[in-house]
C-alpha cells in the first residue's frame, strides 16, 4: 500500500490568509477613525458602529482569501519559509498601523 504523500499548501494557505485578513483589519480600522463616509459604510449594527462593519468584513476578507488560497494550492509543496516571512510581515504591518501614533498619521 502506498503511503499519501502530505503537502504543506493548505498549511501555507492558512498563514497568508491569517496576515491578509490582520492587514484588512488595520487597514479598515484605521480607515473608519478618520472617514465619516466610511465609518457610515461599515456601520452593520448602529450600537456597536463601524466596528461591527469593520470586523466583519475583515473576517470576510480572511475567509474569502483563506478558501482561494486552499483551493489553488491544495496538494502542492511550497516554500513555507518564504509565505510564512510574508505573512508575519503582513501582521507586523497590520500591528504598526494600529499604533496609535503611526495611525494619526493618515
Amino acid at each position: 500500500m502506498k503511503e499519501a504523500e502530505i503537502t504543506n499548501g493548505g498549511g501555507a494557505a492558512a498563514l497568508l490568509a491569517a496576515g491578509m485578513g490582520a492587514l484588512a483589519l488595520a487597514i479598515l480600522a484605521d480607515g473608519t477613525d478618520h472617514s465619516p463616509a466610511l465609518q457610515k459604510l461599515m456601520t452593520f449594527y448602529s450600537p456597536t458602529g463601524p466596528l461591527s462593519g469593520v470586523t466583519t468584513t475583515a473576517l470576510g476578507i480572511w475567509l474569502v482569501s483563506w478558501f482561494g488560497l486552499e483551493r489553488a494550492w491544495a496538494g502542492r509543496e511550497l516554500n513555507l519559509k518564504r509565505i510564512t516571512t510574508f505573512a508575519l510581515g503582513l501582521t507586523v504591518l497590520a500591528m504598526v498601523l494600529m499604533f496609535p501614533p503611526v495611525s494619526d498619521l493618515f
